[in-house]
């Protein structure tokens, strides 16, 4: 019923409005917000959450594409009712094991360096760097799924760092210079995992405004892109995956993700209690409260203590793909539904796991709260978990659609379209 009443329902949309849609393995979640664009500010006005079925998602990725629209359609219909409007533009978080994202940085050498950088020659520079970074996705993911060739797209792109002859500059566009050096994050994902959100973003008749890799939206929610210095590594750990992304000096390096997540936490109490999922997931969620009891808590204690150090040499693998990194960040910023888990901040704080890995010394460990999330001010009230980081810096992402458009962003973003097609 939600789905036909939203098809059937005309859209109001007295000022500007978006959708930020988070398609989560345990909860779709949709936000409502109005856009300033002036002041490149958002306001949530709208919240909905829909709990997903256990066949509808599979380590982050759709499965169930029917599902998936039933619940975000229920989803959306209660951030609508709340809000007391409808929008029909919607930016879609993709997460998944074979999402990838990492930084490029490429030299280009002018052959006429005392001539002025103009237009022509930037779009240039910037369709090569492109491409080079579009052959290594393709052999990584050729390497770790054993497939000779797999359709990757790119999904979004966004400018790290950009130097004329060692100087800093923000648009090339005027300077002279022999080698100019370009740093773009790129997040790729296979056309399938694309495809399902774009039909399920048809089937709740919205325009896509984007779809965006989920660890770089939640990296880019605190605003690290004005604080130069800034440097951590973001750990988003959801129903089915893990999400990490690595910023350094205020810029996204890369990102990585691994299928394990709250689900298979609740999984493991449910074998070792003989439970049902539903009663499992009361019995994880007690235990993360510190309220558990009963005859079964040394066993659960026991069970999520021994998986949550699986976990860490998940995120141990993960790191140590981060090869041109001389030092990892000492910062770990923790989100998600399943950071709630006491035993996440333990393993990551007690061991010492960290000396395997280019860490300077022992990381800290502090949790990513709405209110860190830049531009986005919850209007509702109801955005007050780290549950609620990813769909709020989707939101946040959105808000560059809304701004004045740089010239190394407008071009960049036309370049994006152009491999997307």
């Amino acid at each position: 019923m939600a789905l036909l009443s939203r098809l059937r329902k005309p859209k109001e949309r007295p000022g500007r409005h978006a959708i930020a849609l988070d398609v989560g393995t345990a909860v779709v979640k949709a936000l409502l917000f109005s856009i300033d664009p002036e002041q490149v500010k958002g306001e949530v006005i709208g919240v909905g959450r829909v709990a997903q079925s256990l066949g509808d998602m599979h380590s982050g990725a759709v499965s169930d594409i029917a599902g998936v629209v039933k619940n975000a359609a229920a989803a959306l219909e209660q951030a609508e009712q709340q809000a007391g409007i409808q929008a029909d533009q919607v930016i879609l978080g993709i997460a998944g094991e074979l999402v990838k994202g990492t930084t490029t940085n490429v030299k280009y050498e002018r052959a006429r360096p005392q001539t002025r950088i103009d237009l022509p020659e930037l779009k240039n520079i910037l369709h090569k760097v492109q491409w080079k970074a579009f052959d290594q996705v393709r052999r990584q993911l050729a390497d770790e799924t054993g497939l000779a060739e797999i359709d990757v797209k790119l999904i979004n792109a966004a400018i790290v760092d950009v130097t004329i002859d060692g100087y800093k500059v923000t648009n090339p566009i005027g300077f002279q210079g022999k080698t100019v050096k370009i740093g773009i994050f790129n997040a790729y994902a296979p056309l399938i995992h694309l495809g399902a959100l774009q039909t399920i973003a048809r089937d709740l008749n919205l325009d896509l405004l984007s779809i965006a890799a989920e660890p770089y939206a939640v990296a880019r929610s605190t605003g690290l892109e004005d604080a130069g210095e800034f440097s951590a590594i973001f750990m988003d750990v959801g129903g089915g995956t893990t999400d990490l992304a690595v910023v350094r000096n205020g810029g996204v390096e890369g990102t990585r993700m691994f299928a394990l997540g709250g689900r298979a936490f609740t999984k493991r109490v449910a074998t070792v209690t003989g439970s049902s999922f539903e009663e499992a997931e009361k019995q994880k969620l007690a235990y993360s409260a510190g309220t558990l009891t009963g005859e079964h808590k040394t066993a659960i204690t026991n069970a999520i203590g021994k998986d949550a150090q699986v976990w860490r040499d998940g995120i141990e693998l993960s790191l140590s793909e981060f090869k041109d990194l001389d030092l990892l960040p000492t910062r770990i910023m923790l989100c998600g539904g399943g950071s709630y888990l006491p035993d996440m901040r333990r393993v990551l704080s007690e061991s010492s796991w960290w000396k395997r890995l280019p860490f300077p010394k022992a990381p800290t460990v502090q949790f990513v709260s709405p209110d860190d999330v830049t531009n986005i001010v919850d209007r509702t009230g109801d955005l007050r978990g780290r549950e609620d980081i990813t769909p709020m810096g989707l939101a946040n992402l959105a808000l560059d659609y809304a701004g004045e458009e740089r010239v190394m962003s407008g071009l960049l973003r036309r370049a994006v379209k152009l491999m997307q097609n």
